[in-house]
């Protein structure tokens, strides 16, 4: 796989000064539980970036829940954090992969190409008896060179556009009660991006919580022409991050991540909004 790296991988390079490690367990109805399960133990080496203090910026009018923080301010956290751009980095968490995605997916919008997943998340980890440990690694600041690559990204007028003139696939990658507006637990609109097909997150990871393999993937979206534009949104645009990194596993080139997805969407009253299966 290319987006994803397995846990012998990572344990034959725990000691090496050009892989730096990100521990992103976060919860989202519990904030502060996943900094508490860091402190109690992680992997060798592991720093940890919280998903709403350090991958996302403070909540405003526009932006959705988990807004992106700015570029300056994550170079600044990165290049704290010892990365550059010799530096391999590999993002984990236990959320399936949720987080890590999102932290991958930003250091791919910074122009960071050497960042991976870990397969299976830290209990997995653990569960096969690989190391542990509570002590916090001190790391060597280096100078984290940001390269922004718009064709990463998708604006709220990107997919305004895809709506009106079919120009791009949108992927919704809610459960599909969301989708549907059948019920909403979490924004105060429920309801879909018109024309958005469904493609549930979770399932680019198999019971187990592993990742499925690249041909598995590419049989979720089979339906999608490879060259086709593809545009994924979730909630707030952290669920939609694996789905962007499966459409990469399966050969997909041109995808978007719309980052304020629903949340935002539905902060304009103008925006259209529908229900049902389509």
């Amino acid at each position: 796989m290319k987006h994803i790296v397995s846990q012998a991988w990572l344990s034959e390079r725990l000691n090496k000064e050009d892989v730096r490690i990100i521990d992103c367990r976060f919860y989202l109805n519990d904030p502060k539980r996943g900094l508490a399960e860091y402190i109690e133990d992680h992997i060798p080496g592991a720093l940890y970036f919280d998903l709403e203090k350090d991958l996302s910026a403070p909540v405003s009018n526009h932006g959705g829940r988990h807004p992106l923080p700015t570029v300056e301010e994550l170079a600044e956290k990165l290049s704290a954090a010892g990365i550059d751009e010799t530096v391999t980095v590999v993002a984990y968490d236990d959320q399936d992969g949720a987080m890590a995605s999102r932290c991958w997916w930003l250091l791919r919008y910074l122009g960071h190409e050497r960042v991976y997943v870990l397969d299976g998340g830290y209990t997995k980890w653990k569960e096969a008896g690989y190391p542990v440990t509570a002590e916090v690694a001190a790391v060597k600041p280096r100078s984290f060179q940001p390269r922004p690559q718009p064709s990463w990204l998708a604006t709220v007028d990107d997919v305004r556009r895809a709506v009106q003139e079919s120009s791009a696939i949108i992927i919704d990658s809610r459960e599909w009660k969301r989708y549907a507006g059948i019920e909403e637990p979490i924004d105060r609109i429920a309801g879909h991006i018109p024309g958005a097909l469904h493609m549930f997150w979770k399932d680019c990871v198999t019971d187990e919580g592993y990742w499925k393999s690249p041909q598995e993937q590419a049989e979720r979206f089979s339906a999608i022409k490879k060259d086709a534009p593809i545009i994924v949104y979730c909630g707030s645009g952290v669920t939609a991050c694996p789905n962007v990194l499966a459409l990469k596993e399966a050969g997909y080139t041109n995808v978007r991540l719309y980052a304020g997805s629903w949340s935002d969407w539905i902060s304009y009253p103008e925006n259209p909004i529908a229900t049902g299966e389509k």
